[in-house]
């Protein structure tokens, strides 16, 4: 028995995906600056995006937020998010967590900022990506202090604008040899401690496989606690947040991940999180949700019923026929989309 037909989801993606990417060999960028409008008439160009999740401040940072608001418009787009910079040159050393208060009370400030326009977008949530918050030696840091002022930063945040939902993007390292908000287990805890309803997790695939997660259980973990606000899609190789175009490595842990959300009736935006250092990022993205609507197709035929019975069995062999069978019917079955 296969599941019954529900409807396509929206798709989504970060806006940095159409933007200037760097490295540290590269210091000068895989193309040219790209500004925020550039940015989003770029995914606009992709065709099959409804949100996009938007890094604030603005570039140039001056950008008045109506021309943010007529350029998603033209492109019909939503902001479902911002993304707060509390990871750059200034919080180098911690932004929640950072040695200086004044600092600290700086990317408190800008995330505040950001919540407050976020309101004005119309957005879902504000997205906290607390990359600087850790440590990179033994002995650098008192790991209960840096706990509390993760949790104290979160909750001020929080309870400062109730009516907003705050999602935490965990990841095990970089730019910190450790983060602070590392797994799904040690982020449930800190939101466990905040005790404010409004703060959950933005689940990142490519980070959940990079820290030696399986991204379907923590989402199955962080769902039963009904604290999964948002996802983030891509692939790596499991040594680095390589962020590949979706299914490029795995294709079937990609599809466990989808088949765990549909099982809890998860209603959130497929949202991408790739960076296309040397591809055409537009391109890139129509890959991305072509993949993402191949899996989708595959969810659609799937035997939920002998599926749930070879996983009572814990048959192994059994459950990964039955899932590829879905996943190799999908490209040739189900809604004619051009592909």
């Amino acid at each position: 028995m296969t599941n019954q037909p529900k409807p396509e989801p929206l798709y989504g993606a970060g806006l940095w995906h159409f933007g200037q990417f760097r490295d540290r060999y590269a210091t000068d960028g895989y193309g040219p600056p790209v500004s925020t409008l550039e940015a989003i008439d770029r995914a606009g160009d992709v065709g099959d995006l409804s949100v996009v999740d938007i890094n604030y401040p603005f570039n140039p940072a001056e950008l008045d937020i109506a021309a943010v608001e007529d350029a998603l418009k033209a492109n019909g787009l939503r902001a479902i998010a911002l993304t707060p910079e509390i990871y750059t040159r200034t919080f180098c050393r911690g932004g929640f967590t950072n040695p200086d208060p004044e600092v600290r009370r700086q990317a408190i400030e800008l995330v505040s900022d950001a919540a407050d326009l976020t309101r004005r977008l119309g957005g879902d949530y504000v997205k906290l990506w607390p990359g600087q918050d850790g440590w990179d030696y033994p002995f650098q840091a008192d790991y209960k202090a840096l706990w509390a002022m993760s949790i104290d930063a979160v909750r001020e945040l929080a309870q400062r604008h109730p009516d907003l939902r705050f999602a935490i993007e965990y990841k095990p390292r970089e730019p910190r040899n450790r983060m602070t908000f590392s797994s799904a287990a040690r982020t449930l805890l800190a939101i466990e401690e905040m005790d404010v309803p409004n703060v959950g997790i933005l689940l990142d695939f490519g980070h959940s496989l990079y820290g030696l997660e399986s991204p379907a259980e923590a989402a199955q973990m962080i769902m039963a606690r009904d604290r999964l606000y948002a996802i983030d899609v891509n692939d790596n190789f499991r040594g680095w947040d390589d962020d590949m175009v979706v299914g490029s490595v795995h294709l079937v842990e990609t599809l466990e991940f989808f088949h765990a959300l549909t099982q809890a009736d998860w209603q959130g935006v497929w949202q991408l999180d790739q960076f296309p250092f040397r591809e055409n990022a537009v391109e890139a993205a129509r890959a991305g949700i072509e993949m993402m609507r191949t899996i989708w197709r595959a969810l659609q035929v799937l035997d939920t019923e002998a599926l749930a019975e070879a996983q009572a069995r814990q048959d192994a062999l059994a459950a990964q026929r039955i899932a590829k069978r879905a996943l190799l019917s999908a490209q040739t079955e189900g809604p004619e989309r051009g592909y």
